[in-house]
């Protein structure tokens, strides 16, 4: 039975699942949170390290600016997709006017930016707004 590492979204803390029970509302084992609950989460430098090098499931992340127009279209439509590709994907977002310096080191140059990271490895990137579909749709063609 495979098992995967799944980082916490709440304490960071490197949790060990069985791929079989990640529908099942895994909790973290040390502050007992849900390990997905159906949203982006917010990364900072610190969490973003750990989620693109610890986490098994692939992760999805937008880079964004409260003040980007497109970027506020498509938040809901970010949102829309977290629910449909958890537990299999982690989605997160990254504010690049409050992380300039990850915004820079991961060479975000538009906004709204998609970054599709696979076992640590930037695996795809699509800049401009998308619906919820499209989305979906390019993360299940890049993942493979």
């Amino acid at each position: 039975m495979e098992s995967l590492h799944i980082v916490c979204p709440h304490c960071l803390v490197i949790n060990r699942l069985q791929a079989s029970k990640l529908n099942a509302d895994p909790k973290c084992g040390k502050c007992k949170q849900a390990l997905f609950f159906g949203e982006p989460i917010e990364l900072n430098s610190r969490s973003f390290s750990q989620h693109r090098q610890k986490n098994d499931i692939p992760l999805l992340v937008d880079c964004w600016a409260p003040w980007c127009g497109p970027c506020k279209m498509m938040g809901p439509a970010f949102a829309a997709a977290a629910k449909q590709l958890e537990p299999r994907f982690r989605l997160a977002k990254v504010n690049t006017e409050n992380e300039q310096q990850l915004g820079a080191q991961l060479n975000i140059r538009s906004i709204p930016t998609l970054v599709l990271y696979v076992h640590g490895e930037e695996r795809a990137r699509q800049s401009g707004a998308l619906t919820s579909a499209q989305i979906i749709q390019w993360v299940h063609q890049q993942a493979v």
